[in-house]
């Protein structure tokens, strides 16, 4: 068994970020693109080392105005310089400084986790649960096994040494789906243990990690479809889910995934789509479903007396939406331009959770579109953030509250 040593001072960028097993060239690109070098990959994962010198700015959200920032959450102070690591798209979880474990056997990895958490321990006192997370590639036929076994291993000899505070361990650093109003969008800085295995021999673990909000979500059976969990893990993401009474106005909403999710908070939903709904959101009593292309649809808060007229396609839905959801199956820069810029310029919601669909586009190109002085989100939103959900395929999931002024 053999525990590196700590990265090098002025090293402060050397890192192991997770994402999508499949999108660890596009995790790769993001980071390159704020002036963080990588040094290797593998399926789910990216290892960083030192910049070349350069600050890493970020990815550019929208936040205060000329700031153009993605407000993240209060950091630790050791993790505070990392903070730029929450306008990730692409991430799920960043091991801050990781230091890399190796050994033969199950015992000798798990000893060696130990030994590192133990050392790393020394003049801190616990006293609340702590986050204590074990992962490694899907991929890598047995790896999962072994991680286990490794993990159980080490609860073991913790508890010799340490039986209270590993009592106090738990295994994720994610807030309940449930619950959620008026908090602070899910994520930011986290202390515990996390570690990562990038093969049968090699453990990368660290006290600090960034979290990025996404996780796994559990169905429903009443759900429509799985589009239901995308909703489900958006609302983590952004810190807030519907309230009963609110009003949603759901764009795209065939078969009723994003409404039925919405319907079963208690609020109430304008389901906008040519499609039937399905499932749960089918007769739903507090879905309505209005048969309407969603790139016609207005809210009677944004008609003009010639919008309204006879053929104008406008549909009234009598009030201003506390939310807009969107997932429309269509090319995404149209979408950004002529679906989701006149909501959120004319502020008929006051939050908003829209998916848009990179299959056929640069998905890096779209984040910079998503991100740049022009978008509707940069010029309209409060704050917004961008992610690739658990849940996403060849999609990114927008977030965000828009202006009230």
């Amino acid at each position: 068994m053999r525990i590196a040593k700590r990265v090098a001072r002025g090293d402060e960028w050397a890192m192991l970020l997770t994402c999508q097993s499949g999108y660890e060239t596009f995790l790769a690109r993001e980071l390159e693109g704020v002036f963080v070098r990588v040094a290797e990959r593998g399926p789910g994962w990216v290892r960083t080392e030192e910049t070349d010198g350069r600050q890493p700015t970020g990815p550019k959200e929208g936040g205060e105005p000329g700031a153009q920032g993605e407000k993240a959450p209060q950091a630790s102070a050791p993790a505070a310089e990392a903070a730029w690591l929450g306008g990730l798209a692409f991430a799920h979880l960043s091991l801050l400084a990781p230091v890399a474990v190796r050994g033969e056997s199950v015992n000798a990895l798990a000893q060696g986790v130990v030994d590192f958490f133990l050392a790393s321990l020394r003049g801190e006192r616990v006293e609340t649960t702590w986050p204590c997370v074990w992962r490694g590639p899907q991929e890598i036929v047995g790896l999962g096994r072994r991680l286990g076994s490794v993990e159980a291993a080490f609860g073991e000899l913790l508890g010799k040494k340490l039986r209270r505070v590993a009592k106090l361990a738990v295994g994720n650093v994610q807030p309940p789906a449930s619950g959620l109003r008026h908090r602070a969008a899910a994520g930011g800085a986290a202390r515990g243990l996390f570690v990562f295995f990038t093969d049968f021999g090699r453990a990368l673990v660290a006290r600090e990690a960034w979290v990025h909000g996404q996780r796994r979500m559990a169905d429903d059976d009443l759900a429509p479809s799985r589009s239901y969990l995308k909703m489900e893990e958006a609302y983590g993401v952004l810190g807030r889910e519907p309230q009963a009474g609110e009003t949603v106005v759901d764009l795209g909403a065939a078969p009723g995934g994003w409404s039925y999710s919405a319907a079963k908070r208690g609020a109430r939903v304008v389901a906008v789509d040519n499609g039937p709904l399905k499932g749960g959101a089918l007769n739903h009593p507090l879905i309505e479903h209005r048969l309407a292309d969603a790139f016609g649809f207005r809210p009677s808060c944004a008609m003009t007396p010639e919008f309204a007229a006879p053929g104008g396609g406008a549909v009234a839905t009598g009030e201003l939406a506390d939310w807009l959801f969107c997932d429309v199956v269509e090319e995404p820069h149209h979408v950004l331009k002529n679906l989701v810029g006149p909501w959120l310029e004319g502020r008929w919601c006051r939050r908003f959770v829209v998916n848009f669909k990179f299959g056929r586009a640069d998905p890096l190109g779209l984040l910079r579109e998503l991100r740049g002085a022009e978008s509707a989100f940069v010029r309209h939103a409060a704050w917004f953030a961008v992610r690739h959900l658990y849940h996403d395929r060849e999609e990114f999931t927008v977030v965000g509250e828009t202006r009230t002024e």
